[in-house]
């Protein structure tokens, strides 16, 4: 698979990246046990900052699509789990990214719409990644999933 930036995408570098890469290993473009180029290499290759390819590879590690290897770099490495749960998901998004083109939404919309609803649900995941229904947490640790407004109660002496 050929990775390449879109300079003039409002998306971050990093997350073309990662996008990029997820989605070679979900079409099997990226097999388990491959070795993608070094930071340095990819850097070069695509004309960006050798900081913002580790950044990627750092990413794709904490959620599991790579480890790095001190010999090899960096290696695909899928969890069997995850892969189904990809492959299930993407059949799940193929109608709705449909719906969305022929709505005329355009990527970064959906990207924000993604981002929005990932948003919602990140009070109700927990470090670890693992999803807490609502009043299942401990008192502390819940998140409202809800964006705060800013809102200015008047005070009654300024009258």
């Amino acid at each position: 698979m050929y990775l390449e930036i879109d300079f003039s995408s409002d998306e971050a570098y990093y997350q073309q990246l990662c996008n990029q890469i997820i989605l070679g290993i979900a079409t099997s473009q990226f097999t388990d046990g491959q070795v993608l180029p070094s930071v340095r290499q990819l850097a070069d290759d695509i004309g960006i900052n050798m900081h913002t390819v580790n950044k990627a590879y750092s990413v794709l590690k904490q959620e599991g699509f790579v480890k790095v290897d001190r010999r090899k770099g960096a290696v695909i490495s899928v969890d069997v789990n995850k892969q189904r749960a990809m492959d299930t998901i993407r059949k799940s998004m193929e109608p709705l990214i449909a719906e969305a083109i022929c709505r005329d939404l355009s990527r970064s919309d959906m990207h924000r719409l993604v981002d929005e609803v990932c948003d919602e649900f990140a009070g109700y995941v927990s470090d670890e990644g693992r999803y807490t229904p609502p009043g299942k947490q401990p008192e502390a640790k819940r998140k409202s999933p809800c964006r705060e407004q800013n809102t200015v109660e008047k005070d009654e002496t300024d009258e």
